[in-house]
């Protein structure tokens, strides 16, 4: 399972990269976000997660987990205390989206990325993915 996250972590950094920003990574693994971006002279957090939307729908995980000894610890949901951007590289798209801290108010668990409208073409609430490409 870590090597889908590490491979969403260097699609991400090569997509910033590509955006003429400079990356620095954190050593070591108790950091709460994966990629340190000097963007537009200011350093900023960036937490990395591998995502597979069905087409659809593209659910983010905006939390972490501990896990110790096979079992969950304790669940960290991401704020913008902690991060500045909850990036997601989607495998089925081959597309990083780039989510705001600020959107997670006080801690999520996920967030819904839509691909394309949904069927019943509510607008309220929805997120689309076309939103978040640009970083």
């Amino acid at each position: 399972m870590k090597h889908k996250g590490d491979l969403a972590e260097l699609k991400v950094a090569s997509d910033i990269r590509q955006r003429g920003h400079q990356i620095a990574l954190p050593y070591g693994e108790d950091w709460l976000f994966d990629l340190i971006v000097l963007r537009f002279g200011r350093l900023e957090r960036v937490q990395v997660k591998h995502g597979v939307s069905d087409g659809r729908v593209l659910e983010v995980r905006a939390h972490s987990l501990t896990i110790t000894a096979g079992r969950v610890k304790a669940v960290h949901r991401y704020t913008e205390a902690d991060i500045d951007w909850l990036a997601v590289w989607d495998s089925t798209t081959d597309q990083c989206a780039y989510i705001p801290a600020v959107e997670l108010g006080t801690g999520r668990r996920s967030v819904s990325l839509r691909l394309d409208m949904p069927r019943n073409n509510q607008r309220r609430g929805i997120r689309m993915m076309e939103n978040y490409l640009e970083f």
